[in-house]
C-alpha cells in the first residue's frame, strides 16, 4: 500500500451484512491523493456495495469510511451532500435526465452549486464535452445518442465542478476500444496533471491495467489481493490469475446466490434535488 501523499479515503474494518451474510467483512484500505485505485473482482463480490459506502449512499453494519478526513458513515444527509461537492460520480448507466439536453445535463452541478453566469456555464459545458469527444452535442437529447455517448456525457457532468476525487462505476462498459482508450487517457491526464484521485470499479482488465496505480481484488467479502499492476500480474493467488486472465476454470464460482445478486446491482443516482429541480433553457 502506498504511504505517500495526503490520505483522501480511509476505509476501516468495514462490515455490511444482508441478513446473516456479510457482503463486506472487515474491509480496510486507504487511498492517497493522485492515486488511481481500481477495484475488481467477480460478480457479487462486494464491489458495488463498497462503492455505495464510499459515496455515502449506504450505511455500514459496522466500521467507518472517511473522505478528506471526515467520517461520512455517521453523517446526516445534508452533511454528506457538502462532502459530495468535492467528488464526482460516473454511474454505470450514465444516469442522464431524459427530459434535458446533453448540455443541460452537464450544466446541472454548475447551476446547483455555483453562482456562475450563463455564459461561464456554457463555456465550461463545451469544455467538458470536448474533453470526452462530444463537441457540438450540447443540444441533443439523451434518446438521440448512443449508450456509449451517454456514458461520456455522464463523465463530462462528473467533471463539471473540477472534483478532487472521481468515483467511476464501470466507466468503459459500452464503449468501443478507441473511446475506451480516450477515457483512459483522460483519467491518466487528470490524475497526473491535476493530482485528482480516482476510484474505479471495473471488469475491463485492459483498461484497469492501463490506468491503475494500485489495485484491490475483492472476494468472499474480503480483500483477496492488493498491489500495483505489476504485483497483481505476478500474484501467485489463483483467484487473481483466474480473474485477470478471464479463465472459466478456477476457484471463483460462476453462479450468484440471491444474496450475492444484491451486490451485483448497479450503483444508481439519487433523484436530483428530489426531482424538484427544473432547468429553464433558452433556445435561439
Amino acid at each position: 500500500m502506498s504511504t505517500n501523499g495526503e490520505t483522501i479515503i480511509e476505509v476501516e474494518h468495514l462490515v455490511r451484512k444482508f441478513g446473516d451474510r456479510a457482503v463486506l467483512d472487515g474491509i480496510s484500505f486507504n487511498v492517497h491523493r493522485g492515486e488511481t485505485l481500481v477495484i475488481m473482482g467477480g460478480s457479487g463480490c462486494g464491489k458495488s456495495t463498497l462503492l455505495r459506502h464510499m459515496i455515502g449512499s449506504m450505511k455500514p453494519t459496522s466500521g467507518s469510511v472517511k473522505l478528506f478526513g471526515e467520517e461520512i458513515t455517521a453523517m446526516k444527509e445534508r452533511e454528506v451532500e457538502r462532502v459530495r461537492l468535492r467528488f464526482g460520480m460516473l454511474f454505470q448507466s450514465g444516469a442522464l435526465l431524459a427530459s434535458l439536453t446533453v448540455g443541460e445535463n452537464v450544466a446541472l452541478p454548475l447551476l446547483q452549486h455555483t453562482a456562475k453566469s450563463p455564459e461561464e456555464i456554457e463555456q465550461i459545458v463545451k469544455q467538458k464535452l470536448e474533453m470526452v469527444g462530444l463537441t457540438g452535442f450540447e443540444d441533443l437529447t439523451p434518446d438521440e445518442i448512443s449508450g456509449g455517448m451517454k456514458k461520456r456525457v455522464g463523465l463530462a457532468r462528473a467533471l463539471a465542478l473540477d472534483p478532487e476525487l472521481l468515483f467511476s462505476d464501470e466507466p468503459t462498459s459500452g464503449l468501443d476500444p478507441i473511446m475506451t482508450a480516450v477515457v483512459d487517457e483522460l483519467t491518466l491526464k487528470l490524475t497526473h496533471g491535476s493530482h485528482m484521485t480516482a476510484v474505479v470499479v471495473s471488469h475491463d482488465m485492459t483498461s484497469a491495467f492501463r490506468i491503475a496505480t494500485r489495485m484491490i481484488m475483492l472476494g468472499h467479502g474480503s480483500i483477496v489481493a492488493e498491489g500495483t499492476p505489476d504485483e497483481m500480474q505476478n500474484s501467485p493467488n489463483p483467484e487473481v490469475q483466474q480473474f485477470i486472465h478471464g479463465r472459466p476454470d478456477g476457484p471463483i464460482p460462476l453462479n450468484l446466490s440471491q444474496e450475492e445478486h444484491k451486490d451485483h446491482q448497479q450503483v444508481r443516482p439519487r433523484p436530483f434535488l428530489g426531482g424538484r429541480f427544473r432547468f429553464h433553457h433558452k433556445r435561439s
